[in-house]
């Protein structure tokens, strides 16, 4: 699939490098200045968070620039990095390796050809009934019966967040959506920048004003006043960049605020599997973000929503 890169794409990147360059001259600022202790941890974890958004928005702007498949090339890979995060924090037995080369060198990369393909019919069900099914059945070959329904959970669940559903991400890219043709790379920007600013947002509003704990044995960090500010600021933007979609501004709004509820939701789904697990992070692969799995938790739980709403209403 072939990109247009008109102005509104120019104005949307333009728009989130200039919200980087802000953020790092603000970012410089808090460091210089006198701090205590808990202060300055705050300021380097944010630094380092917004060093981390300069690499991964570079990423997904080449990717952009490759046309549709060079994204559908990048969530693959992402997605393959994320299962990776995911078995390794719940780890399977011997008898599960092979089951796991299928998962990973086979199953996945199907996904992502039938994204790319377009092969909607095959690409909705191929996870949730076909996998599903041969991933048990591959794992009884091996012989090994001991705890094999959780080891089977974990893989086909690691296998419907990790791949199924991020693969919707780039899956909007081949929506044929009336009157929108060729500008599908726009709608795919609007639908990352949204859920990725509800997470700044509700970082950013829970540090600065966070009182009442959500879940404070899931995830300590997560706040009332931060989900609040978070939600609402992403949905203002989210509403404000209407004519980069298909959407009206109140469709805008509306398909803003479903994707950055189901963004948190994610969050806080792989938080208690963390919390289960015993760990801060699924990894140490991004700088201030941990790893993969930490960075697309919200992602996972939007992407599939987003999608589902655009091809119902909008195609």
């Amino acid at each position: 699939m072939k990109l247009t890169f008109d102005n509104e794409t120019i104005w949307l990147v333009s728009g989130v490098l200039a919200l980087l360059v802000i953020a790092t001259a603000l970012g410089q600022f808090l460091r210089v200045r006198e701090q205590d202790e808990k202060s300055a941890k705050t300021v380097q974890n944010l630094n380092a968070r917004i060093k981390a958004w300069w690499m991964m928005v570079t990423v997904f702007a080449l990717a952009m620039l490759t046309g549709g498949i060079g994204s559908v090339v990048l969530f693959g890979l992402t997605s393959f990095l994320a299962l990776r995060e995911f078995i390794t924090l719940t780890p399977t037995k011997p008898g599960d390796h092979r089951t796991l080369f299928w998962v990973f060198f086979v199953i996945t990369p199907i996904q992502y050809w039938l994204v790319a393909t377009g092969w909607y019919g095959l690409f909705a069900i191929m996870i949730p009934v076909y996998a599903f099914l041969f991933v048990p059945l591959r794992s009884a070959l091996s012989g090994d019966c001991e705890r094999f329904l959780e080891r089977a959970a974990k893989i086909q669940w690691g296998l419907m967040v990790c791949v199924y559903c991020v693969s919707h991400a780039p899956a909007i890219l081949f929506l044929n959506i009336p009157g929108y043709e060729g500008q599908n790379g726009k709608l795919l920007f609007f639908f990352v920048l949204v859920v990725q600013i509800s997470d700044v947002m509700q970082y950013v509003w829970g540090k600065t004003l966070g009182q009442h704990k959500i879940a404070p044995h899931v995830s300590p960090s997560k706040t009332w006043e931060g989900f609040v500010g978070g939600i609402a600021t992403a949905t203002l933007i989210g509403t404000g960049l209407w004519w980069a979609t298909p959407f009206t501004p109140l469709q805008s709004a509306g398909m803003s605020l479903a994707i950055t509820l189901m963004g948190f939701a994610g969050g806080l789904v792989m938080s208690a599997i963390k919390r289960d697990r015993n760990v801060k992070d699924y990894g140490t692969v991004i700088e201030g973000h941990g790893g993969v799995m930490d960075r697309i938790d919200s992602i996972c739980f939007a992407a599939p929503v987003f999608f589902h709403l655009t091809r119902y209403y909008f195609t």
